[in-house]
């Protein structure tokens, strides 16, 4: 049976972080995408988890895609060489780029730019725009936290129905890659649409 997952966004930090756990799974999930001939859609950096995750899965024969916007070219930021990379006017563009060019969503360990990434997208589950199945790298616990946040926010009544969401947990690169192969689960499970 095909895949039907053909490209994913990964978000992911411009920063290694502190734990060498982030770097080796997020190295580990360029190559797994390579392998499994999906496509990468990344924010074009040629740094930290962003530049590893891209090189890795260039490295294993991955076709990569980068979107990158006006404010960052104009800073010098150093741009993922080997690889397209699409420039648009900013953060807003650069979300809907991304979010058109992927059947799903991969969230690594990051910063402050890839909780804005993985907000806009539960956001878009929430109001009902997107059933795609988002993935969270949960390497070392690192998005142990926000997840007592998210249940926190169910039990004050402010999120409604979590269970309804299409929001899938994975503690290692090959268990992440098993989900989002296992694409039939991951999108009977969505009843945001």
């Amino acid at each position: 049976m095909a895949n039907k997952i053909k490209s994913v966004a990964v978000y992911c930090g411009h920063e290694f972080g502190s734990n060498p756990e982030y770097v080796r799974d997020a190295r580990k999930v360029g190559e797994l995408l390579a392998r499994n001939k999906i496509t990468m859609v990344f924010g074009g950096g040629d740094v930290g988890l962003m530049g590893a995750t891209a090189e890795s899965a260039l490295q294993n024969g991955g076709e990569v895609i980068g979107i990158s916007t006006q404010h960052v070219m104009s800073k010098n930021e150093p741009l993922h060489e080997g690889i397209n990379v699409k420039v648009v006017d900013g953060l807003s563009a650069r979300r809907q780029e991304m979010f058109d060019l992927s059947d799903a969503f991969i969230i690594l360990p990051g910063g402050i730019g890839t909780l804005d990434e993985m907000t806009d997208i539960l956001t878009k589950q929430q109001v009902g725009e997107s059933c795609k199945p988002i993935l969270i790298m949960n390497t070392a616990k690192y998005w142990e936290f926000f997840g007592k946040l998210i249940v926190y926010m169910d039990q004050e009544g402010f999120v409604e129905n979590m269970s309804d969401y299409n929001i899938t947990v994975a503690n290692t690169p090959t268990e992440l890659i098993d989900k989002l192969l296992d694409a039939d689960n991951l999108v009977t499970t969505c009843k945001a649409l």
